[in-house]
């Protein structure tokens, strides 16, 4: 008993001298973004950025999203952090195509009309970042 005392208090000790590395607590960050215009076929019109609040440190594990487009219009969607995009397939959904990613950085949507097509309003824009 005493033994396992002595082991737990040099863990503990080790831990806060930075010897043995501290998982980051989980979390999460909603951020939102103005409405935006996507008018030309082929060239993605970029949301301002999503940022994450200050200190946010970990990875990302899971990414939600919604956005809203007019009735019967839809277009080409992207949701991009600095290091990589994922393709999303609809006006809301979520995915981890992002995971592993550092989740302290601003994320944005990236949208395009479909050939043929009037130029896109796209409102609602939200993500959830879900990190560890």
């Amino acid at each position: 008993m005493r033994r396992r005392l002595m082991l737990g208090a040099l863990a503990a000790l080790a831990a806060l001298a930075g010897l043995v590395p501290t998982a980051h607590a989980a979390g999460s960050w909603v951020a939102e973004a103005p409405s935006v215009r996507a008018a030309i076929v082929g060239r993605e019109t970029a949301s301002e950025a999503l940022t994450p609040p200050a200190g946010t440190e970990g990875r990302i594990r899971e990414v939600r999203w919604r956005f809203r487009t007019p009735p019967g219009q839809g277009g080409h969607a992207r949701l991009c952090h600095p290091a990589g995009c994922v393709t999303l397939p609809g006006p809301r959904g979520r995915s981890t195509a992002l995971a592993g990613l550092p989740a302290g950085e601003p994320l944005s949507f990236r949208f395009s009309p479909l050939p043929g097509q009037a130029p896109l309003a796209v409102e609602g824009l939200q993500v959830i970042v879900n990190f560890q």
